[in-house]
Parts: structure tokens; sequence; C-alpha cells
């Protein structure tokens, strides 16, 4: 049976760079993200507040279409990836939603839950915000080029919030800033035995080592 990992991040970290590294290099199955295909999304980076919802209810639907797909199997391959945590919908579902919007959202949500498979772990990219905007701007995608430090910073927060009660599976955190596996191959390289110690249980000397939720200081008297 194929081990499903996910590669999760900001936008522009580099999460669908380093998917489609494991496709040609481990022959992983790929289950991207569907972005390109929102009709809303465009929109949504214009007007937030009267697009958020059909922009979330599009993700989810296609999210959950592509998470049934995974049930289907491949005999052709020992590896799924993909570029997003089905409970990272929520996320951003948290971030744009509100009141009846977002009370409708959790019942559809809620009704698709349990059929969704966990990963072995996930790996989050994560780099500081000015190399991510700089990122954004080298990419020049048009609906990207709105998007604002203040808008990451608060995606980011999100994300470590979810890190901290998430208990599906293992998250390793990567910072993208300091390993460049696209134009890099000995950073390539890094970084696919980092994943191939994590995939076989036996983590490369200086792997990150999951993240743990920080610990509550508590006052004494």
């Amino acid at each position: 049976m194929a081990q499903f990992i996910v590669i999760e991040g900001l936008i522009g970290v580099g999460k669908t760079s380093l998917c489609r590294i494991l496709e040609k290099e481990r022959q992983a199955r790929l289950v991207l993200e569907p972005c390109d295909d929102n009709p809303f999304l465009a929109s949504f980076y214009a007007d937030a507040d009267r697009y958020a919802f059909p922009t979330q209810m599009f993700y989810l639907a296609s999210r959950f279409s592509q998470q049934m797909n995974l049930k289907q199997g491949d005999l052709f391959s020992d590896l799924i990836v993909s570029d997003y945590l089905w409970e990272k919908d929520r996320l951003f579902a948290e971030q744009t939603l509100a009141g009846h919007e977002m009370a409708l959202y959790d019942r559809f949500s809620g009704l698709l839950q349990g059929a969704i498979t966990p990963p072995e772990f996930v790996i989050f990219l994560d780099s500081p915000t000015d190399v991510v905007m700089s990122r954004i701007e080298r990419r020049a995608i048009e609906a990207e080029q709105v998007i604002e430090a203040d808008y990451l910073d608060s995606l980011r927060e999100r994300y470590y919030s979810l890190w901290n009660r998430y208990t599906q599976a293992p998250v390793y955190v990567v910072d993208t800033s300091r390993i460049h596996y696209v134009d890099d191959m000995s950073h390539r390289q890094t970084m696919l035995e980092l994943i191939d110690g994590w995939l076989r249980g036996e983590p490369v000397a200086g792997a990150p080592r999951a993240y743990q939720p920080p610990t509550r200081q508590v006052a004494m008297f």
C-alpha cells in the first residue's frame, strides 16, 4: 500500500516545487491543490468579504473529491504526496468566514471529515515573511500580487495554532530560506534524504524532530 505524505506551507514557500521533485525523483503520485481552477480566487483577493464563501466552498468540494480519489490506490507508485492538508481548509475558513457563513461551512465540512485518510506525516515549509513576499513577487502570478505581509503573518499564526492541536500525524518544520532544493542539487539531495529517513521511520542525523506545542509556563507561588 502506498505511503501518503503532505507538504504544507505558506504561498510561495516552495511546497509544490518539492512535490514535483518527489514526483520526478521518487515516482510519487501527486495530489495538488486545485487553486488554479478556482474561478473565485482572483475576485477573493480583490474583495475578500464578498467572495470568501464561494471561494472556500469551491476549495472544500474540490479537496474532498481529491481525498476520495486517494482511496482508489495506485498500482504504480509507493508514495503519494499532496501539497495541502485536509485540515488546512478550515484554517483558511476561520480567517475569511464568520457568522452564518462559518456555521454553514462547518456543517458541510463536518459531514465530510470522517472519510478523510490522515497522512504518514506532514512537512511544514516555513520562511520569514520578507522571503515569502519576494518569492511571490518573483512568481509573478497576477492573483497573488495583492497579498500583503500582514495576511501572511496571520496565516502563519493560524498554521502553528493548527499544529498545536493536530494529533493525526507528526509535523516536521523545515526552514526553506536556508535550503534551496529547486536550484541547488546538493540541497535537493539533502531534502530527499530527510524525507526518505522519515518514510523509513529512521530519521537521518540532524533531521528536525516532530513539532511539539510550546510548553505553558506555570506560575509558582
